[in-house]
């Protein structure tokens, strides 16, 4: 059996996913670990059982021994370190979002192109086992055309501080953070249409909410209630060459009632509702259907997609498969984001 080395460049929490998958795939010999804190690093490598530590993630890719990494760094790191591992003769699944601006994506889609290595882009939601099923539908045509989607992720109290708080590190907040996985995932099931349009709105109203007491949320490693260079909350309206459309609203905090979560897709034929669990809809002998798929997970399974990303990524490294994720999409999405960005801090439509 044709074992796999993997490098995984950058421990933070993001991390154990990553790990848990790869440990659980029999192709897969975690090889190296590398992190800025050795001490982090230490400690993956001993509950993963790991050979090999690192510091700087260039003396990992000096390893002719690694295959392939696995790239889980700050966002401003992601461009540099993925064209080095291109380099390297590595395949890369890097963390989403691909980088923070469209010449970086740019540059990483050369090196992905001259070197001939994969590059498959974070974006886990693709592989969750729910799209699975509803993908099945969509291509056998039940949906018909798809021509409008809607997403939205609603944390009332839950910016993570640390880097994420810090715009030059993450590139932004709730939009580039949470926002990129539903826009994305909503944009592949429409069939990826080219984008005419784009107008958003950032906003920083109510900053990380750091006074509120007795209410527990997840905090970054490095969590510093005084640094808040990010946006509260984000919306978008999308327009595509085909007519399409795609809304979209997520916030790290917001004067809601309750966290929520919905993400729809409507066509001429039918609809899907994804979050919180898929349900479609339809019509059948001139009566309105709603479907429940009976599946184990109708909802966003955490780690088992991760697990499915990692498996998927691992057949593109034993050259059984090709990526579903390819860089063009990571760029693709770079576009949108710095595009919404753009619109909001300039008041104006940015056409493409």
């Amino acid at each position: 059996m044709k074992q796999v080395k993997i490098g995984l460049i950058g421990c933070g929490s993001i991390s154990e996913c990553h790990l848990n998958a790869y440990q659980a795939n029999p192709h897969v010999q975690l090889y190296a670990v590398c992190d800025l804190n050795e001490e982090r690093a230490k400690k993956a490598a001993e509950k993963y059982n790991v050979p090999h530590v690192y510091t700087d993630y260039r003396d990992l890719l000096a390893n002719s021994e690694i295959d392939a990494v696995s790239i889980c760094t700050w966002n401003n790191s992601h461009a540099e370190i993925s064209i080095a591992s291109l380099e390297a003769g590595k395949n890369v699944l890097c963390e989403k979002p691909l980088c923070k601006t469209v010449d970086e994506a740019l540059r990483v889609q050369e090196a992905v192109h001259r070197t001939g290595k994969t590059l498959q882009v974070g974006y886990v939601r693709r592989h969750a086992s729910n799209i699975e099923v509803l993908r099945r539908f969509i291509d056998a045509g039940d949906l018909g055309e798809i021509y409008f989607a809607k997403a939205s992720l609603i944390r009332r109290i839950g910016n993570p501080g640390g880097w994420f708080s810090d715009i030059e590190r993450s590139g932004g907040g709730p939009l580039i953070d949470i926002g990129v996985h539903v826009i994305d995932l909503c944009w592949y099931l429409m069939g990826k249409p080219k984008v005419k349009l784009v107008t958003g709105n950032t906003y920083r109203k109510v900053g990380n909410r750091s006074n509120v007491l007795n209410y527990d949320f997840y905090k970054a490693a490095d969590y510093d209630a005084s640094h808040n260079t990010v946006e509260d909350m984000a919306n978008a309206l999308i327009r595509f060459e085909n007519g399409a459309s795609l809304m979209v609203d997520v916030s790290f905090n917001l004067h809601a009632t309750q966290d929520s979560q919905s993400i729809s897709i409507f066509g001429d034929k039918g609809g899907a509702e994804l979050e919180p669990q898929l349900k479609i809809t339809t019509e059948r002998h001139n009566t309105m259907i709603n479907i429940d798929p009976q599946i184990t997970y109708p909802g966003f399974d955490f780690q088992g997609a991760f697990n499915r990303e990692v498996n998927h990524f691992v057949e593109c490294c034993l050259g059984n498969t090709e990526t579903i994720c390819p860089v063009e999409d990571g760029t693709q999405l770079i576009q949108i984001l710095n595009a919404i960005y753009q619109s909001a801090a300039e008041g104006r439509e940015i056409q493409f």
